[in-house]
């Protein structure tokens, strides 16, 4: 096994998705849908800045004008012998469909790179679930699913290996927006593992394979019930041997990377009697459950898909416990009409065909659309199997009050997190989330934490609220869910004190930064009630700066972004003050110095009066406020504008039945 040190890398699932298939390919047809754009854009930068691949050749990226255009695209490149890929999501994927059926059927070797995401049906969400890669299981694609930025890197490399091995194309899956957009430090593949994974001999295979006047074949026929039979039975044993090339791909980037994968990876007791079998960034929130539950002495478990087509009965029975009595599978997307969802369909099946004696299985459905799935939700899941008859097809995370098909769980649940976790409230376009995947790179970069980002946007873009979501601590990461618990709570905007209870989710003896026009002597009698009374409760510690007037005075117009940073770093006390304001600096060089050396100025002058105005209020022990918070919608109609549209808009939602 190589022991070699990786580079770091903090990078999001897109780019570390980007950078394997650019090395890799020769050609990316691409088109934009949310959210697997950032793929195409990263490749098309990495061969306009003239990046090559491990061929030494800059990977030629075409943009076509609808994903059935870059599906083509693909197709044709593949059977003139070029290595093409493309990277796509919801509907841009189902309108590839037609050409993945004849990529599949000619198997030629590829990879789509895939950040799943929901399928529109009584409404569109760009957010993320399995409903548009499930679509695909019958078009002889295999699947492979990555539940965090790391294994998304590195199945992007193991799948293009196992491709070309099997001449069977690959869906390379993860999570859309969770694990698409989530910023994570990661240990990079270096160019000398990929060239020394890459089949080269199974590489010009497929260029010999290439449709050739020299060399005419006869391919894409049309076939009558006489043959087609027959010929679409042939293609068997190509399928059947992907899992098996699969794990032994997997074997060798062991080898060079340390990192061990298997078609089916079990955690938990040894002797467990209740499992959750789950696929892609779920995992985070099971493993975090399990390393409370196992050390309180309960034997429970998980199955971790990876390969989920063509799906191995031998290899997933062999990582089943012997033990096990109930098993919960859980699906991320939901099929209307059928018996169950498809993981639970083809898990009873495999249980059947492997003649085991059956376990109960109950079928769950949780995480449509990017919902939250917390550790919370999982102990609720391993208690139900608790019971005689457990549920069956039941739903986590919401409250269904028309079919009753939710389970209880208790929210208070804790895992006791490693990290520190902070939240910034900011607007579309103001520069917050930028400011704070600075910080994230920063916080990475100089010390040995562990790190993540998570931006909250409203698919309203531009002007509407952002939560920025940081975590970082000395163990691995594995909360791939939203901070409900913060040590730090910043509010770029200061009118959001009249709209949202933001203190509801400061840890006690948190600290709560305010951009505020009123100072520290000021600011207390401008609070609304709710906020004075939480502030007090958790003794928290309460800062505030005019970040937008510091803004004005160093002409940097409204974006007080580097401001509210700086003050971040010094009162969070996550890097020495000093280091931090260097940082900051090189940081701000990286980002501006294409806008002129007066801009980097401005800039450096702000972040220089940014603790010149920092001000701790010190606040009375009582509440005094006579204002109460906002509503969000005034003077509204009752009935569906106050029950529904109100609630959604001060942000409670996820409470709705």
């Amino acid at each position: 096994m190589n022991t070699k040190k990786f580079k770091k890398l903090i990078c999001d699932g897109n780019e570390a998705v980007a950078i394997i298939a650019h090395k890799t390919n020769e050609v990316c047809a691409i088109y934009p849908i949310t959210p697997s754009s950032p793929m195409g854009e990263h490749a098309e930068l990495y061969s306009s800045k003239g990046q090559k691949n491990i061929w030494n050749n800059i990977p030629r990226i075409v943009e076509l004008q609808s994903e059935g255009g870059a599906a083509g695209t693909v197709h044709g490149s593949l059977q003139a012998g070029a290595l093409t890929t493309t990277f796509t999501a919801s509907q841009g994927l189902l309108l590839m469909i037609p050409n993945m059926y004849k990529i599949a059927g000619e198997l030629l070797p590829c990879v789509i790179h895939v950040a799943a995401r929901t399928i529109a049906t009584h409404a569109l969400s760009i957010f993320g679930d399995h409903s548009d890669v499930m679509a695909c299981r019958q078009t002889g694609f295999s699947m492979l699913f990555g539940g965090s930025v790391q294994e998304a890197h590195d199945f992007a490399l193991i799948s293009q290996v196992a491709t070309l091995k099997t001449r069977v194309p690959f869906l390379n899956i993860f999570d859309g927006f969770r694990t698409s957009h989530e910023i994570s430090k990661i240990d990079c593949i270096p160019d000398d593992i990929i060239k020394a994974m890459m089949p080269e001999d199974k590489v010009m295979e497929h260029r010999k394979r290439s449709l050739d006047p020299d060399h005419p074949v006869l391919r894409g026929t049309t076939q009558n019930p006489d043959v087609f039979f027959q010929a679409r039975e042939a293609a068997n044993l190509f399928h059947d041997k992907v899992p098996g090339i699969v794990q032994e791909t997997m074997d060798e980037f062991y080898e060079h990377t340390g990192r061990k994968y298997n078609l089916f990876d079990y955690i938990g007791h040894p002797e467990a009697e209740r499992v959750i079998i789950v696929m892609g960034s779920a995992e985070g929130p099971v493993k975090e459950t399990l390393d409370v539950m196992v050390a309180q002495g309960e034997k429970v478990g998980v199955i971790l898909i990876r390969l989920f087509k063509p799906f191995s009965i031998s290899a997933f029975v062999e990582k089943l416990p012997k033990t096990v009595k109930k098993i919960a599978v859980l699906d991320r997307t939901k099929e209307p009409g059928s018996v169950g969802d498809p993981l639970y369909l083809d898990i009873v099946a495999a249980l059947v065909e492997s003649g085991r004696e059956m376990p109960v299985v109950v079928a769950g459905r949780y995480g449509l659309s990017s919902k939250e799935f917390t550790p919370a939700m999982v102990k609720g899941i391993y208690d139900e199997l608790l019971n005689k008859k457990p549920k069956n097809h039941f739903t986590i995370g919401i409250n269904d009050d028309v079919t009753f098909t939710s389970l209880y769980y208790d929210p208070k649940f804790d895992i006791k997190a490693t990290t520190i976790n902070c939240m910034f409230y900011g607007l579309g376009s103001d520069g917050t989330v930028g400011a704070n995947k600075n910080s994230i790179k920063i916080i990475g970069e100089t010390t040995d934490n562990y790190v993540q980002g998570y931006f909250v946007y409203d698919s309203k873009k531009a002007g509407a609220q952002t939560i920025s979501h940081l975590r970082f601590g000395p163990d691995p990461i594995n909360s791939t869910y939203l901070i409900d618990k913060a040590d730090f709570i910043a509010s770029h905007k200061f009118n959001f004190i009249e709209k949202f209870n933001m203190i509801a989710d400061l840890k006690h003896g948190g600290t709560f930064l305010l951009n505020s026009p009123y100072s520290k002597e000021d600011i207390w009698e401008k609070l609304p009630i709710q906020i004075q009374q939480g502030i007090i409760e958790k003794e928290a510690k309460f800062y505030v700066i005019d970040a937008s007037r510091v803004a004005q005075e160093a002409n940097l117009g409204k974006r007080a972004n580097t401001i509210l940073q700086t003050c971040f770093f010094a009162i969070s006390g996550i890097l020495p003050k000093d280091e931090a304001i260097e940082k900051i600096k090189n940081a701000i060089v990286k980002s501006y110095s294409h806008k002129g050396e007066k801009v980097v100025k401005m800039n450096f002058n702000a972040v220089d009066k940014s603790l010149e105005n920092l001000q701790l209020v010190d606040y009375p022990k009582v509440a005094t406020s006579e204002t109460s918070m906002l509503s969000a919608m005034r003077n509204a109609p009752d009935g569906f504008v106050t029950e529904v549209l109100e609630k959604i808009l001060a942000g409670f939602g996820d409470e709705l039945p």
